[in-house]
């Protein structure tokens, strides 16, 4: 007999499932930031883990979003061939039925990311929909499901080459790393995929992030075939480049290094890398044909005793009565607390600030960014009283296009995002005095518990993507490119591999 799956059970089961990795980090993913936080020698990666183990205890006792990227859906199905399914809709149309109804959920909205088409108008689809979703037939009566929510991020990190047979891979990934910069929110997962054809080998890469964390098990035992000896040559490899969490500098930039291969043509070796970031999201199930699935929740005990509060050194500021005199005191590393009003804004609202003046027409009514900040943020609907949703730094590279416009024509004094800055950024940067500061990306509900009132003041129609303007008491950032244009990208990593070398060589003696 065949197992009959009803549309309804598969339906609901994604929308649970997609709502359950929404504020559940992954139990091993937990537990490995908490060893990379207990072996941090670097104070600020350190404290960049701190907040990230806080934020993810935060959403798991809250049920509020991990990230306010809630990603991209990935869907692995394996279908068992004695499967049948009692619905009149394609399994493509019962997958998007589950995230639409897991993102549209009122008592935990998530952000709908998916634009289409891809190009021209992007216009956001609402409700997260459609989702990616891989099928494969396989023996048995069962249908397998994986799920990924994956994060703009990580996903821009995504990496490909086709390698000549005799070349080293490991010096492929340690040349490559690097170039990622710290946008995809490390320390996370570095998924490879090796072999097979190009679209092959970046399937297996992103397969391979479902895999459980076993890299500390992996390394007591010892290698057992040539796969393991490669993952524990990239991991420390890797992690001797100093990148560190959040790409600050620090003993971990990986916390594990996952594998998959398929053969290949003798002329070929094609290799695909995607990272896993600090919002690690994604959970397997099946279903029988006996209901949906079931998702029980993890203890809070799993979670280790580590709570972030600022530093004593940290120092206050008051955004509403902002200099670029005081600006300018700001030293790269520098922790500060922002109390007052910000104004928020990404891609598209930027895209329509540089329309309106280059048209001459000036910027909207109630859009004045004379001697204040902007926020590169697109944040979680609120709910249950909230200011605002989850709302963590979006990766700020994206913007450095628009930099020169908004420090030279509209008077901003500074912005705030995630990861680094590229050489024309911070050249705008020193040349008008202004500053970078970060916050933690993978810590987006700690973050909001900052914001406290919200309000959209231009660009409605944009959606998370409008622009805002927030209040906000003691939000937490570090500066990351001060008005000299140093950077704390560039100087972290660059002590940090030092320190490790030095490390390594006192280890060798």
């Amino acid at each position: 007999m065949s197992t009959v799956i009803r549309d309804a059970d598969l339906v609901q089961s994604v929308a649970d499932a997609l709502q359950f990795i929404s504020y559940y980090h992954p139990r091993d993913f937990v537990q490995a930031v908490a060893e990379a936080w207990r072996q941090e020698q670097s104070p600020s990666a350190k404290d960049a883990l701190a907040q990230i183990l806080t934020n993810s205890r935060l959403s798991a006792e809250g049920h509020r979003p991990i990230c306010q990227d809630t990603g991209a859906v990935v869907a692995f199905l394996k279908v068992g061939m004695g499967v049948r399914f009692d619905s009149n809709r394609s399994l493509q149309e019962m997958i998007d039925e589950g995230v639409h109804r897991a993102y549209t959920d009122p008592d935990n909205p998530l952000r709908a990311s998916m634009v289409d088409p891809p190009i021209g108008q992007r216009r956001n689809t609402g409700d997260n929909t459609p989702a990616i979703v891989y099928t494969e037939l396989v023996p048995g009566d069962r249908l397998e499901i994986a799920l990924a929510a994956k994060g703009g991020g990580s996903e821009n990190k995504a990496r490909f080459t086709i390698l000549n047979p005799s070349d080293d891979l490991v010096d492929w990934v340690v040349r490559t790393v690097p170039g990622m910069g710290a946008g995809w929110c490390p320390p996370g997962i570095l998924g490879i995929g090796i072999g097979g054809t190009p679209e092959k080998a970046l399937l297996m890469a992103k397969e391979s992030l479902l895999a459980p964390i076993d890299i500390q098990e992996l390394k007591a035992r010892g290698p057992r075939n040539p796969i393991e000896e490669l993952r524990l040559e990239i991991l420390e490899r890797v992690n001797e480049l100093g990148i560190g969490a959040q790409g600050l500098g620090g003993l971990t930039t990986v916390l594990d290094v996952k594998i998959k291969t398929y053969a290949t043509h003798a002329a070929s070796l094609p290799v695909g890398m995607i990272p896993n970031c600090a919002a690690t999201r994604h959970i397997e199930f099946e279903l029988d044909g006996s209901g949906p699935a079931e998702f029980v929740p993890p203890s809070l005990e799993d979670w280790p005793d580590i709570h972030w509060a600022p530093g004593a050194d940290a120092r206050r500021v008051d955004l509403d009565h902002l200099t670029r005199e005081e600006v300018m005191s700001w030293k790269a590393g520098q922790r500060l607390l922002l109390s007052g009003r910000l104004l928020t804004g990404r891609d598209a609202a930027h895209r329509r600030i540089q329309e309106l003046l280059e048209s001459g027409q000036g910027l909207p009514q109630g859009v004045d960014f004379t001697n204040r900040l902007i926020y590169y943020v697109g944040p979680v609907d609120p709910v249950d009283g909230e200011a605002v949703g989850p709302a963590g730094p979006t990766t700020a590279t994206r913007m450095d296009k628009f930099t020169e416009l908004m420090l030279s024509q509209t008077g901003l004094l500074g912005m705030i995002g995630k990861a680094e800055r590229g050489p024309e950024a911070v050249e705008s940067i020193k040349r008008h005095k202004a500053a970078y500061l970060i916050a933690v990306g993978g810590a987006a509900y700690l973050v909001s518990q900052a914001v406290k009132k919200a309000r959209v003041v231009a660009f409605e129609d944009l959606g998370m993507e409008a622009i805002y303007e927030f209040e906000v008491q003691d939000m937490p950032v570090t500066v990351a490119v001060d008005s000299t244009g140093t950077s704390v990208h560039q100087q972290g990593p660059a002590e940090w591999r030092v320190r490790i070398a030095e490390i390594k060589r006192r280890s060798a003696n």
